[in-house]
């Protein structure tokens, strides 16, 4: 067939190239999602970072169990500790000597979720290899940050573990001290996604950014509340919160804002320590989640979450340009984001 484009040749030229190489990365993050837990762990998922990362021009550094350990990030390794496939945080970093602006990115990179001692329902657990794919989008947006060449600052946090139930296991009702120095009480170790989140979002606080944006396979309420299809976007800054809802729908992906209401927060209160993971109420869960989320984000930096655990994996037939499997959805969304925060 022919393709017809109708604007100047620079124009034109930049736009394929640009195609090309945000589809590419759209391919990339499908891959990763697709692949069997047996075949990505989060040694493995890391070592594929380190490569391709390198390869498109990102800094790389791996931090594995014992310097996560030594380091203080209490939530990567309270849900890592039960699997014999152990933790490992990924920050990838690209700078441009032009940019004015930092971009900070950080994806939920749960390699395999079992659900942990409060295990799934093998119903629910047979498409859990997806359950890395907000790390997969981060990594696939810089990949592309990089190759682009934006005039932006931009890092990126995947936070890896594989959440397995057995006697070396976080059990419902421990307590761990998160990096951002608060401790949580643990509720139900299936809602392990946030524990790793929280570390990933206060160390890449310490980066200075104008935005932190976390993307994450967060909650199974997100599919209840907004479909398959539609991620739901959740921010301390309602401006942002806007802003990743319409960047969103200019790449093509569907996102509505959520709002973050303040009631919800004392279901959170925990006995012993300074907040629990889990709302003892189901309602309303997909905001409890980034209610708690909001809590290790230090004052006066900007942040937003997206929850995109339906739209990660696509477990009906194609549609569109969505193939069954692996979506690599969000990751157009952050490319976008830094292509707006870019010089």
């Amino acid at each position: 067939g022919e393709l017809t484009v109708l604007s100047g040749a620079e124009d034109a030229q930049a736009a394929l190239e640009r195609a090309v190489t945000v589809s590419e990365s759209v391919s990339l993050v499908r891959d990763l999602v697709n692949t069997p837990p047996s075949h990505l762990w989060p040694a493995r998922f890391a070592e594929i970072a380190e490569q391709t990362g390198s390869a498109a021009g990102l800094s790389v550094e791996v931090l594995d169990e014992k310097a996560l350990k030594d380091g203080g990030y209490g939530g990567i390794v309270a849900v890592g500790q039960g699997s014999a496939n152990p933790p490992r945080l990924v920050r990838l970093a690209y700078s441009h000597p032009e940019a004015a602006k930092t971009v900070a990115f950080v994806g939920k990179g749960i390699t395999f979720d079992s659900g942990g001692l409060s295990l799934k329902p093998s119903a629910s657990m047979d498409w859990m290899k997806s359950d890395m794919g907000g790390a997969g989008a981060v990594f696939g947006a810089l990949v592309a940050i990089a190759k682009l060449g934006l005039k932006v600052n931009a890092v990126g946090y995947l936070c890896l573990a594989e959440n397995m139930p057995s006697g070396t296991a976080q059990r419902p009702s421990d307590v761990f001290t998160s990096f951002a120095g608060k401790t949580v009480e643990v509720l139900d170790t299936d809602a392990e996604g946030r524990l790793v989140l929280i570390d990933g979002i206060a160390r890449a606080a310490q980066d200075s950014p104008d935005v932190i944006v976390d993307v994450a396979t967060l909650t199974g309420a997100q599919v209840i509340a907004l479909g398959w299809r539609t991620a739901g976007v959740m921010s301390n800054d309602d401006a942002l919160r806007e802003e990743v809802v319409e960047v969103a729908g200019e790449q093509g992906e569907g996102a509505w804002g959520m709002p973050l209401p303040e009631e919800l927060r004392k279901g959170l209160d925990s006995p012993v320590a300074d907040i629990a993971n889990l709302h003892p109420e189901r309602w309303g869960g997909m905001l409890t989640a980034a209610i708690f989320l909001r809590e290790f984000v230090p004052d006066g930096i900007r942040w937003a979450h997206i929850d995109m655990a339906g739209p990660a994996f696509n477990k009906g037939e194609a549609h569109g340009y969505t193939p069954k499997g692996g979506t690599g959805a969000i990751t157009r969304t952050l490319v976008g984001l830094a292509e707006r925060y870019a010089g």
